[in-house]
């Protein structure tokens, strides 16, 4: 990947080719101060090659290559900095280890990437890079879920960023379209960039690219565009370059800004700056929350933990902005993280190098919580959609799992490409936990048995009754620990622990019950017996709750047991209210009950029901007493008396 795509490389320096004649090294560190970074490696390697060595040669030239993304040259040339065994920055070593990654060294990297780690303690990227070890495995598990081929509007220079606008895919390249004057960019010698549109066509195919608007295109970069849904808005990235002007930094560089522009029905609006640019720092790579309240983009802000972060910004109602925000250590570290991608689920994707990968940049994801923005686990999403080269700008169409990333990866028609894909597994592992309730001794399914699923912590994450054939199911996510409970009437219950692997697959924990004798007779209130909570209403209303359906299920089962048991609903409330409103409410209540039983089936001359009203309160909270709504909801109950037994079972 070239300079436009590396976040916190310079475009532009317009200072001109001042060079002195003081020497081959002179002269190439002037060419590489100046990020002119092709120009600079033609005269170091002749220097190189009659045999002078320097630690700043080496350095400058692996930098030159590794800043273009050349990974392999930058490999012998980092190789020869690292032989000399001097003192370097531990962030040699890091590059290093990246560049050996791009050429599928991937033991000698972590090799280099530990040396990285111990000289650098407090960097996060080895802090990362410790606690996984085992990313190549994790990244092998996410491999295999997409389908990619050339997107069809490559050209022989560099092609990179997409977005959707309607049926159009609108994209970045350096494409030269021709023209007396020819303008390049001294870091990788292409023209500047412009943004492009191609319809897609139902077909899959590509419409010859075209540009996008004229009236966009200035004198310099254009790049990365992201629209509003309604097509009216656009966000994009150019150079610091706005009216004719340019601005500068206080090195005389010019760095990135991001801009808006609205369509007026006939062309899109002048270029319009947001507010939180500056000439001394780049923002670049903008990207859209589902909502379109909040802009995400990339940066080297101060304040940013690498170089460069990503930051997320509120837009609000009357199109001002609030304050950047930066993402966080949990996204961002001293490496690069940038081109930000939003997708209708809230998956935050990015470009990073900073995170264990194959190579170069990797895509990753992580999950937005839409309730407090906070971030999910980060995942790489495997080849081959990410490789040993640099990998970006992914954008997907999360209903149809079709979108577009870039890449530099070999093979590809000009220094970045632009490629389709189809998502077939979507990265969230998820294990299905199923099995059968069976007898112990007989080993018969036990239908209709209640099945309850507790995470490590106890905690109840999901319930249900299993099939006729003792049958139960959850879909839970891997790697974890979880615990099933099973309980049907006239057995013991049984709690079982399972350690789920972290792969999707299907995890089988059969529960065998062992039958034990329920010794009811008349009078008896069956719901202690079985061990089931209160029925509880809510104040005033005598609707069945739905955890109170949970538990009349029980009662249910155990009269289709006893086909010949009766029983009388007997429901209470609390004192508030008056005595001839509370006998009316609960009469209400019992009546709610029998009507429910009776619906899974109860004959209804089994079944008598009657409200007492607040005659029978179970503890002090009578008229005029002072209790907690905890207090009084124990007398807002039912009782499940039996008045018949009949015969033991069916």
């Amino acid at each position: 990947m070239r300079s436009k795509i590396l976040f916190l490389i310079v475009l532009l320096v317009m200072s001109g080719n001042v060079f002195s004649q003081k020497g081959k090294i002179e002269r190439a560190n002037k060419k590489y101060d100046d990020y002119s970074y092709i120009d600079a490696i033609a005269i170091y390697e002749k220097v190189a090659a009659k045999g002078y060595k320097s630690v700043d040669l080496f350095e400058r030239l692996g930098n030159a290559y590794y800043f273009n993304s050349e990974f392999e040259k930058a490999v012998l040339w980092y190789k020869e900095l690292i032989d000399m065994q001097q003192e370097i920055a531990p962030e040699y070593y890091f590059r290093y280890a990246q560049s050996l990654k791009s050429s599928g060294a991937y033991e000698r990297a972590d090799e280099y990437m530990a040396i990285f780690t111990q000289k650098s303690a407090n960097d996060a990227r080895g802090k990362i890079f410790a606690s996984n070890t085992d990313y190549l495995e994790k990244i092998r598990r996410n491999s295999g879920r997409f389908n990619i081929a050339d997107a069809g509007v490559n050209s022989g220079l560099s092609d990179y960023g997409s977005a959707f606008l309607g049926s159009q895919l609108i994209f970045t390249t350096a494409r030269d379209t021709g023209g007396a004057f020819k303008r390049k960019l001294k870091w990788t010698n292409q023209a500047f960039s412009n943004l492009y549109a191609s319809e897609v066509k139902v077909d899959g195919t590509m419409a010859k690219p075209e540009k996008f608007t004229k009236n966009l295109n200035s004198r310099y970069n254009e790049s990365s565009a992201i629209f509003t849904s309604d097509g009216k808005t656009m966000y994009f990235t150019r150079n610091n370059f706005n009216d004719g002007k340019k601005g500068k930094d206080d090195n005389n560089v010019v760095l990135l800004k991001l801009y808006k522009s609205t369509f007026d029905e006939i062309e899109w609006t002048d270029a319009e700056e947001l507010p939180f640019n500056s000439d001394q720092y780049n923002t670049a790579h903008p990207a859209l929350s589902p909502d379109e309240r909040t802009l995400y983009f990339a940066s080297d802000m101060p304040g940013s933990y690498g170089q460069s972060d990503l930051y997320k910004v509120r837009i609000y109602t009357d199109g001002s902005f609030g304050k950047p925000e930066n993402l966080g250590p949990s996204i961002n570290t001293e490496g690069k993280e940038t081109f930000p991608f939003v997708s209708d689920e809230y998956e935050l994707y990015f470009a990073s190098d900073g995170h264990p990968g194959l190579g170069g940049l990797d895509v990753f994801v992580s999950k937005i919580n839409i309730d407090d923005g906070s971030l999910g686990e980060i995942q790489n999403l495997g080849a081959p959609l990410n490789s040993r080269s640099d990998d970006f700008a992914f954008l997907i169409d999360s209903k149809s799992r079709n979108g577009f990333f870039s890449s530099n990866r070999t093979g590809g028609k000009g220094s970045d490409d632009i490629y389709k894909f189809t998502e077939t597994r979507k990265i969230k592992c998820e294990q299905l936990l199923t099995g059968n309730i069976i007898d112990e001794e007989t080993g018969d399914f036990l239908g209709n048995s209640q099945a309850m699923l507790f995470d490590e912590k106890m905690n109840v994450i999901a319930e249900m009754y299993a099939t006729e054939q003792g049958y139960y199911s959850f879909k839970v996510p891997c790697n974890a620990r979880y615990y099933v409970r099973a309980n049907k009437v006239r057995y013991e219950i049984n709690e079982l622990s399972v350690e789920v692997p972290d792969e999707t697959g299907n995890t089988v924990l059969n529960i065998p019950l062992t039958k034990k004798a329920i010794p009811f007779k008349k009078g008896d209130d069956v719901g202690p017996k079985l061990g089931i909570k209160m029925i509880y209403f809510d104040l005033d209303k005598s609707d069945i709750r739905p955890e109170a359906a949970v538990e009349l299920q029980k009662i249910s089962n155990l009269m289709q047991l006893y086909p010949s048991m009766k029983i009388d609903i007997r429901s209470h409330t609390d004192s508030r209210n008056t005595a001839k409103y509370n006998r009316k409410l609960s009469d209400a209540r019992a009546k709610s009950t029998m009507r429910w039983l009776v619906g899974t089936g109860i004959s209804p001359d089994r079944l008598t029901a009657k409200g007492y009203g607040e005659s029978q309160l179970i503890n002090k909270c009578a008229d005029g007493i002072d209790c907690t709504e905890e207090e009084h909801q124990r007398n807002r109950r039912s009782e499940f008396i039996i008045t018949s037994i009949g015969e033991k079972y069916k």
